[in-house]
């Protein structure tokens, strides 16, 4: 079997095998080969295999005349943990060999294909089967696709539409539908048929049907899915759509980026998403928070990318799409790749896990083992260090040595969802779904600090044990041929200046450097220590150690710790746009789409001149209110668009500027904006004028929605009609909108 299996001929060796000790020395043989081995226990009662004897050997055996018969006067050892169980006196020839096929499926040995390709056993295959592709690009052009409904993504959502629509959570192909959510919730996993062999191929992409009772459903290979890749909807958002076969997936920024078909809307079952996601409760989790904030329905159904996601941020150099990344192993002629996931800057610990890992692979007899380091580039709790920081700081380690030349760092997608062992399995798979055959894993991945709210059972400390996350990993069902890499935490000796794993002989020697002391010394700006580190280190911790970090990375961590509030920083993936600014005298300052970014109003002159108190509320200087209700409206946000513009009161000139909030920029959630919004000038809402119930002006110029058809750039100044007027209450203070429309527009014909 050894030999055959060598060659790349799945052998299967039909005989009665009844002793344990025999069995476990075929399986070593094979895995000193690096060959799958998978033990079958045909588990049925003696006497039903006595009537399906043909050719009468244990009536034979019982009359006497053949001795040491197994199972009568011969033992029998039962497997204790065999890869596959057949029960042939309960199942049909069909359910016996579907559970060997799909037993084969999910160690990546028999494959839905017709041939080998030529990364493989190099990489490994996705869930879903060697020829499993991500959907391709829509066959909607992105004018097709705005006359659809509009759903309007944030900046989680559109990661995951990233993640699904390049083949990072294959074998899925959308958001999830409710049957696939609970599958994922309760099982970690999903149902999927590659083969068709049940008839449910297409079983993810249907409707959730709960009267749908047959039992084919139960006979599909099951693949990892341990966390939940939903789309929450507002109610109005679900109105909206009601009835639609297609819907159109719509960034922060307005920008048209995928076509949801078929949609399935369904209840969001919060406390049920949060228990079995986190398996506990904390208020203050900063991604329970954002699921809590999240409207009251799901959104279920396929995703086509209208064009490839980019950020435009800097740093989409770095952002490979899963085919890209298979081809740059390919490249590098990788007999095997071995990933480590990251969202912190790289120091010696990490570096000696990724070169302890290399160690070991070629010790296994892998020639080019190669390194995919793949830091997270999706949303991150407010705290964490800025992902364009940590991009360069890997860079910097990689140049300078500390990990291999050829290392292949690319971001990973996803969002963070700080939840320990049900998250790390995801962070293993969507790795695997690429091609990595090993994972690296240290001490509590995904893990997070409970926090200080006391309306929980239990406040402060850990919120998953540290060696939580490592452990269910190694024990994972759905990990097929990947095999995980496994490290205890590390520490810094004194006497080479290496991080390694602590020799208990000396524990003197050893120094414990945690995140939070790296934070604190890069504040301080803490230079390197010399080459004899003081006995008190631990209690005064004035430098840095040697070796602990290169030069280079080092000081951007000193950069960043010491201005962790610029808003030049780049958080996480957030996709960034231009500007549409209309022709005239403009100067823009800053970067658009960060607090940084003005524009300035000019004259004929060149002149600096105030949007507000320069330019003229009516078309003729001078002209009464009674001439008619046609006024200027000065545009700050174009229709269509979601970054929130507006013109600065306290900034001298008043130029357009972007609005934020706890020092971020600010955007329009409510859906997409079918008005151009803007001022007029030379108005004001009066905060010392108070209506009949008390309420004041809010000290802004007047608000304006213009309802035409056409999108108005920024900065233009348009003659428009006055329609009506409503007025909110926002704080306590009056807040009037204007309703206009382009005086050029036939308003009364629409």
């Amino acid at each position: 079997a050894k030999l055959f299996a060598e060659s790349g001929v799945i052998v299967i060796a039909s005989l009665i095998s009844p002793y344990r000790a025999d069995r476990e020395q075929v399986r070593k043989i094979h895995k000193e080969k690096q060959l799958e081995f998978m033990e079958v226990f045909v588990d049925i009662p003696i006497g039903d295999a006595e009537k399906r004897d043909p050719k009468g050997l244990y009536k034979k055996a019982r009359a006497g005349q053949i001795k040491g018969f197994t199972g009568l006067d011969a033992p029998y050892e039962p497997p204790l943990d065999p890869e596959i169980r057949i029960k042939s006196h309960e199942m049909t020839l069909q359910e016996e060999v579907d559970t060997i096929i799909r037993a084969l499926q999910a160690r990546g040995i028999l494959t839905a294909t017709d041939h080998t390709p030529t990364w493989y056993p190099a990489l490994l295959p996705p869930d879903g089967g060697m020829d499993w592709q991500p959907p391709a690009y829509s066959t909607y052009s992105t004018a097709a696709a705005v006359k659809f409904p509009q759903v309007l993504l944030n900046d989680i959502d559109l990661q995951w539409v990233q993640c699904i629509g390049e083949g990072w959570a294959a074998p899925l192909k959308g958001f999830m539908r409710e049957g696939v959510l609970l599958q994922s919730l309760h099982f970690n996993s999903m149902l999927t048929d590659p083969l068709g062999l049940t008839g449910n191929a297409d079983f993810t992409e249907r409707q959730t049907n709960f009267d749908d009772y047959s039992t084919k459903l139960q006979m599909g290979e099951r693949v990892d899915m341990s966390v939940p890749i939903v789309l929450p909807i507002t109610a109005a958002t679900q109105k909206m759509i009601e009835g639609s076969k297609q819907v159109t997936l719509v960034s922060p920024t307005g920008k048209p980026v995928a076509v949801l078909t078929n949609p399935e809307v369904y209840e969001f079952r919060k406390e049920e998403v949060i228990s079995r996601l986190f398996g506990g409760m904390d208020p203050d989790h900063p991604y329970i928070k954002v699921l809590m904030a999240a409207g009251p329905y799901l959104l279920g159904g396929e995703v086509e990318l209208l064009e490839r996601i980019r950020y435009n941020d800097g740093l989409d150099s770095y952002r490979l799409t899963p085919a890209e990344l298979r081809e740059r192993f390919i490249q590098h002629g990788a007999d095997a790749v071995y990933a480590f996931q990251t969202r912190n800057p790289t120091h010696a610990g990490h570096a000696y896990l990724m070169q302890d890992a290399g160690r070991q692979l070629k010790a296994k007899g892998y020639k080019k083992p190669l390194l995919w380091l793949t830091p997270l580039g999706g949303w991150t709790k407010s705290d964490d260090m800025p992902l364009d920081v940590r991009i360069h700081q890997h860079q910097v380690v990689i140049e300078e040595g500390m990990l291999p030349a050829d290392t292949v760092m690319a971001i990973w997608p996803s969002p963070m969802l700080y939840a320990g062992p049900t998250e790390v399995q995801w962070h293993c798979k969507s790795r695997r779904n690429v091609g990595a055959r090993f994972f690296i894993t240290g001490r509590d991945p995904a893990g997070i600090k409970r926090s200080k709210n006391k309306n929980q059972m239990t406040v402060g400390g850990d919120f998953y044990d540290g060696n939580h996350g490592r452990y269910v990993l190694q024990t994972s069902p759905g990990l097929g041929e990947m095999k995980i890499l496994s490290f205890s935490k590390v520490y810094y000796d004194k006497l080479d200046n290496k991080m390694k794993p602590p020799d208990k002989s000396r524990k003197s020697d050893f120094l414990s450097i945690s995140g939070s002391t790296m934070r604190a010394l890069a504040k301080k700006g803490a230079p390197p220590c010399p080459d004899v580190i003081a006995d008190n280190w631990e209690e005064t911790k004035p430098c840095i150690p040697n070796g602990f970090m290169v030069k280079r990375g080092w000081d951007l961590m000193i950069e960043y710790y010491q201005d962790p509030k610029n808003t030049k920083w780049i958080g996480y993936s957030r996709m960034m746009s231009q500007p549409l600014i209309a022709q005239g005298n403009f100067v823009t300052k800053g970067t658009f789409g960060k607090p940084s970014w003005s524009l300035y109003f000019q004259n004929s002159e060149g002149d600096t001149i105030s949007p507000w108190h320069d330019l003229q509320l009516y078309p003729t200087a001078g002209a009464a209110p009674a001439a008619g209700r046609i006024v200027n409206m000065m545009v700050e946000i174009p229709m269509g668009r979601m970054e929130k513009l507006e013109v600065n009161k306290e900034v001298k000139y008043n130029p357009i500027k972007q609005d934020v909030k706890k020092n971020q920029p600010r955007y329009y959630k409510y859906g997409i904006p079918f008005f151009n919004y803007g001022m007029l000038p030379q108005t004001w809402e009066n905060p010392q004028k108070k209506d009949k119930d008390g309420h004041m002006g809010d000290g802004d110029p007047l608000d304006v929605m213009e309802i035409g058809s056409k999108q108005l750039p920024t900065g233009s100044v348009v003659q428009v009609k006055v329609l009506g007027i409503f007025s909110l209450i926002d704080q306590g203070e009056v807040d009037y909108k204007i309703i206009v429309i382009n005086k050029d527009i036939q308003w009364h014909l629409r």
